[in-house]
């Protein structure tokens, strides 16, 4: 088994958030590799936010967030459990970065059941159209073509809602797990309830 030093822990922490014991647990069970220890994290990220969704989410915070061209602003209402972490400098970033991220990618809802139906049942019909304007797909048969419309329409559903979306500041991960990731640091139920984005001109 790989030796872990304490400059291994320091950066996998730094590289997560984590806690100490969680990133030195994490690389011993994972012989030394960082990478396989930061699965290793996120998947006990994971089981902790989901033992945490049940909890009821009072407190929290309306932040607001308005680009430096001045033309793009957002407010936005994040719930946690306590005052205290409402007041916390980890919890108030992460909302800061949140609102910076719906500024730049513009999602229109929260999560992908927030979708409205009204656009899913849009985009169905323009990429039924434009199948069947291409001949490439004129011998397909209709169940391959519905295959590929539920893909199109996966594709935008991900691309609209803000929790499937990656993260303006780590693409590596999306929204939703960066903030499954702050529910195990931080230790409490965290809700992103909702958001508005305005910008001028639209």
């Amino acid at each position: 088994m790989a030796e872990i030093t304490a400059k291994m822990v320091a950066s996998l922490r730094a590289r997560t958030g984590a806690g100490l014991i969680d990133c030195k647990k994490a690389l011993q069970d994972c012989n030394g590799d960082e990478e396989q220890a930061i699965e290793w994290l996120r998947k006990k990220g994971v089981a902790t936010a989901a033992k945490k969704a049940g909890r009821t989410a009072s407190q929290g915070l309306i932040a607001s967030y308005i680009h430096s061209n001045n033309k793009v602003g957002v407010l936005i209402e994040v719930a946690c459990e306590s005052d205290f972490v409402a007041k916390n400098e980890e919890f108030r970033a992460f909302v800061k970065d949140v609102c910076m991220h719906i500024a730049a990618i513009a999602p229109i809802c929260v999560s992908k059941d927030d979708v409205p139906a009204e656009l899913i049942a849009k985009e169905k019909e323009i990429a039924m159209a434009q199948m069947s304007e291409d001949p490439a797909f004129a011998k397909k048969p209709e169940q391959v073509k519905q295959k590929i419309v539920e893909g199109k329409i996966a594709k935008i559903i991900d691309e609209k809602a803000l929790l499937e979306q990656p993260f303006v500041k780590d693409d590596k991960h999306t929204v939703g797990e960066v903030l499954t990731q702050k529910i195990a640091t931080i230790g409490e139920k965290i809700e992103i309830k909702r958001f508005v984005r305005y910008a001028v001109g639209e």
